[in-house]
């Protein structure tokens, strides 16, 4: 069977009986409008020569009419303004089978340029339409009818949580659905069923379709600025009494927060792409450095893939692991082990470590949150203890790599956090002025970052405590105070004034080497915002004062390293 267009039919019925000769034979139909084309807007369709319908609308569908069966009908389909079938776009003939139901639905595009992809102008007929369901049921036909939408599956996440169609491609029909009718959640994804192009409620139940067969289509342009700005994309019904399609309305795509992290210390992995399944998420992600919290769609299996900062795409990556995140969680996910065949000891995999009920600020406004990470892959399991504030209270008990310790929560003050073996005996000390880099309200990641022993890591970066921040960037290094790297510049009295400062501030080591001082100011997400090189100290003080006139007011770390030994100090900017 060839037919030319979803129009004519909706008026065969009241063509002159006398025009027929089908020997009384007759067929059921309902056409439906689905040409997005512009120029097809509204239409007019002919019959053997006499109009039978006047500027029939896009998304508008006939009720199934009874036609003539066994009978050559010539259609003309021409614009809205014809005078007559010779002005016509489109012509063909057709014939029905006697007592056959059929849905025909127009598609496609008639204008020759404006339209990406350009799909001609077709009719995909459905030779088993229904027009009724058993009770209790309401049957759906699907139909993809999207010009410049890919092959697809629809999702239902409300009541079935199952795909309800695979791999439906433009111009094609899915068989009835016999659901019970329901109030469902339509998810159009991609054929990789791991991506969400758009969700709609389908409210079956609450639109009164117990009983009834439906027609749901996939309408519109994706892009409608690839297409003359036409029609967006969006689901519709034809119900059988026909009329304007009903749209289904859309609803948001379920997501959940996720940051990530890079503290991968082993030196071939220093940098990094990072791909959400065919996407670049994160290009030359870089060692101790983390992203923000974006959103990432939830209730679909995802691929993260960690490759070579050189990579085109996830061919040869490093490693690929895939997620299905909950609607409205927050994630971490932490990049960590090694990816070298040789030179680091002991081997601990390269892996993706992740936790749930990751936070973005602290519960209480006047405290910071703080969780805990083991990330160094030569350290031992530790306990952390604070020592300045708490009297040395244990903070972690027992933690081995590869794991997170549940969120300190914390009043915001400057602490001191000793890392100790499980036997407690300690490690190192390292200072977390939470109050002075203005944490107040925050939830950060503190993690054990780097190798105790980088001689046998390929000399690789020292063992330390590094924090991540809710909105990314590099980490903050937490200094140490004694323990590993100790020297005579941590040992030194070092002193900052006037702290805080308006527009120049001093620095004074006593007992420090004679050498030549490097300085850097960080912010308070550990950006580097002032490099100010090598400068020389004359009898403990440096010879000329810092200008921090061009930073703004805030919080800052004055960095020190004077040959291989490194601090820093707070320092705040007031205007």
């Amino acid at each position: 069977m060839k037919l030319s267009t979803p129009l004519f039919l909706a008026a065969v019925c009241c063509f002159p009986a006398g025009a027929w000769a089908g020997g009384g034979s007759t067929a059921q139909v309902q056409i439906i409008h689905n040409c997005a084309d512009l120029a097809a807007a509204s239409v007019d369709v002919y019959v053997n020569g006499d109009l039978l319908l006047d500027d029939f609308a896009f998304r508008t569908a006939t009720p199934f009419v009874e036609v003539p069966a066994g009978v050559a009908l010539d259609v003309a389909i021409a614009p809205g303004t014809s005078s007559s079938a010779a002005d016509a776009i489109f012509q063909q003939s057709f014939t029905l089978a006697s007592g056959g139901s059929y849905l025909i639905v127009a598609s496609g595009t008639v204008s020759p340029s404006g339209y990406a992809p350009e799909t001609p102008f077709s009719l995909a007929v459905h030779d088993m339409a229904e027009q009724s369901a058993s009770a209790g049921n309401t049957d759906v036909l699907v139909y993809h009818g999207a010009t410049d939408a890919p092959t697809v599956d629809v999702y239902e996440s409300g009541v079935l949580n199952a795909t309800a169609v695979d791999n439906i491609s433009y111009g094609e029909f899915a068989g009835y659905l016999a659901l019970p009718t329901a109030d469902y959640t339509l998810q159009v994804r991609d054929a990789a069923n791991s991506t969400i192009v758009a969700a709609y409620s389908a409210p079956l139940s609450t639109l009164g379709l117990d009983g009834a067969a439906i027609t749901v289509l996939a309408s519109g342009f994706l892009d409608p600025s690839m297409n003359s700005n036409g029609p967006a994309f969006g689901l519709y019904v034809a119900l059988p009494a026909g009329g304007p399609l009903v749209p289904l309305p859309s609803v948001a795509i379920p997501t959940a927060r996720v940051q990530v992290v890079h503290n991968c210390a082993d030196l071939a992995a220093a940098t990094v792409d990072v791909w959400l399944n065919n996407t670049l998420l994160l290009d030359d992600f870089a060692f101790r450095t983390a992203s923000p919290f974006v959103d990432v769609q939830a209730g679909v299996p995802f691929v993260v893939s960690i490759a070579a900062p050189t990579s085109s795409d996830t061919t040869g990556a490093i490693a690929h692991y895939t997620y299905s995140l909950d609607d409205g969680g927050s994630y971490l996910l932490v990049a960590n082990g090694i990816v070298s065949s040789s030179g680091y000891s002991p081997v601990k995999p390269f892996d993706l470590y992740a936790t749930d009920g990751a936070r973005e600020a602290a519960t209480d406004p006047m405290q910071t949150d703080v969780l805990v990470f083991h990330g160094a892959t030569d350290a031992p399991t530790v306990d952390v203890a604070e020592t300045a504030v708490l009297g040395g209270a244990t903070l972690v008990d027992d933690l081995p790599y590869g794991e997170f310790a549940g969120y300190l929560e914390v009043p915001t003050a400057n602490y001191t956090l000793e890392v100790r073996t499980a036997d407690g005996q300690p490690v190192a000390s390292f200072a977390a002025p939470l109050a002075d880099l203005g944490l107040e309200g925050q939830a950060i990641t503190v993690f054990a970052s780097g190798f105790l022993d980088p001689s046998m890591n390929s000399n690789g970066p020292a063992f330390g405590l590094w924090a991540s921040l809710a909105t990314g960037g590099p980490l903050v290094p937490l200094s140490n105070t004694t323990g590993i790297s100790e020297s005579d510049l941590s040992a030194a009295s070092v002193q900052l004034f006037p702290n805080p400062a308006t527009d120049r501030v001093h620095l004074q080591l006593t007992g420090a080497q004679d050498l030549p001082v490097l300085l850097r100011i960080a912010d308070a997400t550990g950006r580097i915002v002032m490099d100010l090189g090598e400068n020389q100290l004359q009898q403990g003080h440096l010879a000329s004062p810092i200008d921090v006139q061009r930073l703004s007011p805030g919080l800052y770390r004055l960095l020190v390293r004077q040959g291989d030994a490194s601090t820093s100090l707070p320092l705040q900017v007031v205007r």
